[in-house]
């Protein structure tokens, strides 16, 4: 089953928090992504249910195998695409805003032809 949109976001939140602060718990995440506590509770049990992370008796939240590949595949193609958006020229917000809307929809076929694309630029 594909990710929706929310929780490719929330995955990726979780994982960079993670990469940054070593510990992740809802209330960073809701910070993080400017939403409520409670419909960041709503989202991590519906990842958790869906088998993409885990939370400790503290509330500690653990991406799961399948949960650390979907937030790694979505983190990439952020990464690459406002790299590749700013070297044109683009400002930084706006390559970021951008990354974020085009990570979710683009094929991965386009992805990776841009990916090598970008990596053959950096050469």
């Amino acid at each position: 089953m594909a990710l929706r949109k929310s929780a490719e976001d929330y995955l990726e939140a979780i994982y960079i928090l993670k990469n940054t602060s070593g510990v992740v718990h809802s209330i960073d995440v809701a910070n993080m992504l400017g939403f409520s506590k409670p419909s960041v509770s709503r989202a991590v049990g519906n990842l958790r249910q869906e088998g993409y992370l885990t939370m400790k008796e503290d509330g500690e939240l653990l991406l799961t195998k399948k949960g650390t590949a979907a937030a790694e595949h979505i983190y990439e193609r952020h990464t690459v695409l406002s790299s590749l958006l700013i070297s044109l020229g683009v400002s930084e917000k706006t390559a970021a805003d951008d990354a974020c809307l085009i990570e979710h929809v683009i094929s991965d076929e386009t992805f990776d032809k841009i990916k090598d694309l970008y990596n053959q630029k950096q050469k």
